[in-house]
């Protein structure tokens, strides 16, 4: 059997979908399983051995662009001859893909439901009728050492505890004050017997956070901003004890691979966004008036769905969840 899975944005939608491809492996192990997504959220599922082909759609962000590449590309899937395609985009271009594939299975994904993505990403491979399907964090990478292999050539001491800080929230809104991200650090450290380094990475827009965080905590922090792929990224993730993160494709690589993730949510809708597993926790704005607003800027100048979460708190927290349990 051939499967052909497609989901063309973005990073962190794309890394939503791994944990349930991958059961979904697990329970047809004869299957090829192939992937098909865009050129700029590729990397990751390049460096995965769950697939057995990943195809990538070019033409940046212009719809016309990608629609000529996607056309080009269709003789390739064409001569694959997919028995079941797996639509978890469900967007024009994947509709498409999909009625010229004219799979013997398919499925469509829900972009309307109030339900996380991850559930709706399990509900329409299961709509395929392939059989049910879970949360498998055991997503092999082609090259299982890299992650060990980065941490080593930063300086990271074999024996101490990873945790990762991620302020990569795209808004103020969905923004952790810095200080707070630093008293967490502190909490963080005085409650764990074992020695911690701190990590912060991704792209070059979080230079200036990076540099905050590095006066603050000095040698206790690696700093890797800007010196890493999407791939290195997924596998340096999966190395942590521990990810404190805001609402950003990397904290979707952290749930998604087992690791403990504790997620805090400003403006985002945890409803939709929140990561799933025993092993994550997310604190939103559900219990406030203004929940789930997904405004840029907060309208009353405070951000006070995140201002309002104690780093004492948070690191309590995230101790627990990180030693298996929830508190």
């Amino acid at each position: 059997m051939r499967i052909l899975a497609i989901r063309l944005q973005a990073t962190g939608d794309v890394v939503i979908t791994l944990p349930y491809l991958a059961s979904l492996k697990r329970r047809r192990p004869e299957a090829e399983l192939d992937f098909l997504t865009r050129e700029e959220t590729a990397p990751i599922p390049r460096s995965l051995a769950l697939f057995t082909r990943v195809f990538a759609i070019g033409g940046g962000r212009s719809f016309k662009r990608q629609c000529v590449s996607a056309a080009l590309l269709l003789p390739r899937l064409l001569a694959r001859g997919y028995d079941a395609v797996l639509d978890l985009q469900n967007g024009e271009i994947s509709r498409a893909v999909v009625t010229a594939l004219r799979p013997e299975r398919r499925c469509l994904f829900d972009r309307e439901s109030p339900l996380p993505a991850g559930e709706r990403t399990r509900l329409a491979i299961e709509e395929s009728g392939l059989g049910p399907v879970g949360i498998d964090t055991d997503i092999p990478l082609r090259n299982g050492s890299e992650g060990s292999a980065l941490l080593r050539s930063a300086g990271f001491p074999a024996g101490d505890r990873l945790v990762v800080l991620n302020p990569a929230g795209a808004f103020p809104s969905r923004n952790w004050p810095l200080p707070s991200y630093v008293r967490f650090a502190r909490a963080f450290q005085e409650m764990d017997s074992h020695p911690v380094k701190f990590l912060v990475l991704g792209l070059p827009g979080l230079r200036e956070k990076a540099d905050y965080l590095r006066g603050e905590l000095g040698e206790r922090l690696i700093d890797l901003v800007g010196r890493t792929t999407p791939d290195e990224a997924f596998a340096l993730v999966r190395e942590a004890d521990l990810v404190l993160s805001e609402d950003s494709g990397l904290m979707h690589m952290a749930w998604v691979s087992g690791v403990p993730t504790l997620a805090l949510f400003g403006s985002s809708r945890g409803d939709w966004s929140r990561p799933l597993g025993e092993r994550s926790l997310c604190l939103d704005s559900s219990d406030l008036e203004c929940r789930f607003c997904m405004e840029a800027e907060c309208r009353f100048g405070d951000v006070r769905c995140l201002t309002r979460r104690d780093p004492d708190e948070v690191a309590h927290l995230a101790f627990h969840l990180m030693n298996g349990r929830r508190g």
